[in-house]
């Protein structure tokens, strides 16, 4: 299905009922298609607390300004890169 976007503005609950039945809806400006209305779809995996909890602890002086410092250096130095 393929509808200009004045269409597209007074139809769209009927556009994305379309879309969601997985049908093609396509917007067209000035017989352009420039859009696709698409189903989103749920992520393939959920997020777990605590997932990062065996990541090894920062160091303490981690912002301090000697490490910073030493870290500017190495970068302007090209070490890093």
């Amino acid at each position: 299905m393929q509808c200009n976007m004045l269409e597209a503005k007074s139809q769209l609950s009927k556009l994305v009922q379309a879309a969601l039945a997985g049908e093609d809806v396509i917007i067209a400006n000035k017989g352009v298609p420039v859009v696709r209305l698409v189903k989103v779809s749920q992520s393939p995996s959920s997020r777990k607390p605590g997932a990062w909890s065996s990541l090894p602890k920062e160091d303490e002086d981690w912002d301090a300004a000697p490490t910073n410092a030493a870290l500017a250096e190495e970068l302007l130095a090209g070490n890093l890169l």
